[in-house]
């Protein structure tokens, strides 16, 4: 457990509510990681959160390359893979026989693993100690929102805290505060989707196992656990996550016992010695607001969506919002771009909401089939699965989250054909490269916070507009592996227009200073 301590702010003595440019509603790995960002690129704020503690659980756990990539970035990834376990690797069991293995991330030549896990609030802790070097983010302890009063040019909020009541003014807030928002609660907000019935153990216990590989294991049927299912994580200090499906018409209250659950994670263990730090039982959802942007408050993370933990798509979601937000915001404040912009975040963010929770709904749909027909079908497919491929293909027990790729207009279409794994609206994929000296690095550390042209050598490189930094593929990082010819099929000549959160918003292979100014236009919604 983490505590920090609460302290008077000078605005809570002003006659009138102080105005900042910024307020973030909620210190968890969204709000926190969307402050960073902002302050990284040169916007202050300040960052309320109504706790002051950090600790209660192990919560989110899994966190993907691409949330582990946008951290690195923000100055954390290296530190909290360094703290985690790294992971790829993935097993299906039926009863005791294995349906199917994967491998999330076959291919090398990536700075950052495919997962790790880590308890979230060593997460937390990592984000707060990022915080606390940058002194343009004012974070705030024991302060809880409890009014908001909407403007065209902002909000004012009013505050609780130790003290008593005071009010300040934000020309933006930023609503991530999670699944219980205050903030959606003051717009009178609703969440739309499907909240399943479907009760889930889940445990946080100490054992030492070194025997038990780092890997997901998901069992359906399994003989310690017959009829439910059952999954199972390593954590770091000898720590182990355990998730049990209980079915729908489980007593929460008999199932808290530790006579209950106990005997359970024992079938499971067998004879293993294990502690129980933490338990709890969740029900969850497959849900969103219709809008995440409301004038100048913008929602993001579990306060503007919420899926099933199966798939890892809650926080790290989360943590791609405050990275679609910050660079649009900050062109806002600038004046670079118009309030236009952060529509573009509504449409972007929805669609990736969208596909998280359809990817989610499927999950516990397969896990937890509502009719006997669904779990007839269910069955069939886990029957086949160990002897044919396209049936281990409908085995759904939680698509792990991967980034979203943005059918958008800020995109400008193709005018050739481009092949690779590397897409128009999806994120720049790492590469193994070397700097001009020969000096081993990645493609993606090597990026800028600007907008930015990758351009693979080929004679003169072309003229770019004075607020685009020009990366030559070839004199300034070499692809001495071919790892990033391979995955953006790049052939000499060629140009990639990166957006400040990295995604690629148009290629050419002939590219022009006028086809580059207009793309870097249309991506600021000009």
């Amino acid at each position: 457990m983490f505590h920090f301590g609460y302290r008077r702010s000078p605005d809570q003595g002003a006659a009138t509510p102080v105005r900042h440019q910024v307020v973030i509603v909620g210190a968890g790995p969204v709000g926190l990681s969307m402050a960073i960002d902002l302050a990284q690129r040169g916007i202050s704020s300040v960052l309320l959160d109504d706790a002051d503690r950090i600790g209660e659980g192990s919560r989110g756990l899994c966190y993907s390359k691409r949330a582990l990539e946008i951290w690195d970035r923000l100055g954390v990834g290296e530190k909290l893979v360094g703290m985690g376990v790294t992971w790829k690797l993935g097993k299906v069991y039926l009863g005791n026989e294995m349906v199917y293995a994967f491998d999330l991330l076959p291919e090398d030549g990536h700075k950052m693993p495919a997962f790790i896990n880590l308890q979230q609030y060593y997460l937390e802790k990592a984000l707060v100690d990022r915080v606390l070097e940058l002194p343009s983010i004012d974070l705030r302890w024991r302060n809880r929102v409890t009014g908001m009063e909407k403007r065209n040019d902002g909000a004012t909020l009013t505050i609780e805290t130790p003290d008593g009541p005071y009010r300040l003014d934000a020309a933006w807030v930023i609503a991530a505060d999670g699944a219980r928002s205050t903030m959606r609660d003051l717009l009178g907000l609703e969440f739309k989707g499907h909240t399943f019935e479907e009760k889930f153990l889940i445990a946080d216990l100490r054992m030492p196992a070194d025997d038990i590989p780092t890997e997901r294991r998901f069992w359906f049927d399994p003989p310690f656990h017959s009829g439910q299912s059952a999954l199972m994580h390593r954590q770091p200090d000898e720590s182990w996550r355990i998730d049990l499906q209980l079915g729908p018409d489980a007593n929460i209250e008999e199932e808290l016992k530790p006579e209950s659950y106990e005997p359970r994670i024992r079938k499971m263990l067998g004879d293993r010695n294990f502690h129980i730090d933490w338990v709890s039982i969740y029900r969850f959802n497959c849900r969103r607001i219709d809008r995440f942007v409301h004038g100048r408050v913008v929602f993001v993370g579990d306060a503007a969506h919420q899926v099933s933990p199966f798939g890892a798509r809650g926080a790290n979601s989360g943590v791609e919002d405050a990275e679609n937000l910050a660079w649009k915001l900050v062109a806002v404040l600038r004046g670079d771009a118009g309030e236009n912009l952060i529509e573009s975040y509504d449409l972007e963010r929805t669609q990736a909401a969208d596909e998280n929770i359809g990817h989610s709904t499927r999950s516990t749909d397969f896990i937890a089939p509502r009719s006997p027909a669904e779990r007839a079908l269910r069955n069939a497919v886990l029957s086949l699965a160990p002897h044919a491929e396209f049936a281990r293909r409908m085995v759904n027990s939680g698509r792990l989250s991967v980034a979203s790729i943005y059918d958008t207009p800020l995109s400008t279409p193709d005018e050739e054909s481009f092949g690779g794994s590397a897409c128009l609206g999806g994120p720049a994929l790492d590469a193994a490269m070397q700097t001009a000296d020969g000096a081993a690095c990645y493609l993606l550390e090597n990026l800028s916070d600007r907008f930015e042209l990758l351009y693979v050598a080929n004679g003169s490189a072309p003229v770019v507009p004075d607020d685009i930094k020009l990366t030559v593929i070839g004199h300034d990082l070499i692809d001495a592996r071919n790892d990033f010819q391979t995955r953006f099929d790049a052939e000499p000549g060629s140009a990639y227009l990166l957006r400040p959160d990295q995604h690629i918003c148009a290629r050419w292979r002939h590219p022009t200073f006028d086809k580059i100014a207009a793309a870097r236009a249309r991506a600021l919604a000009r």
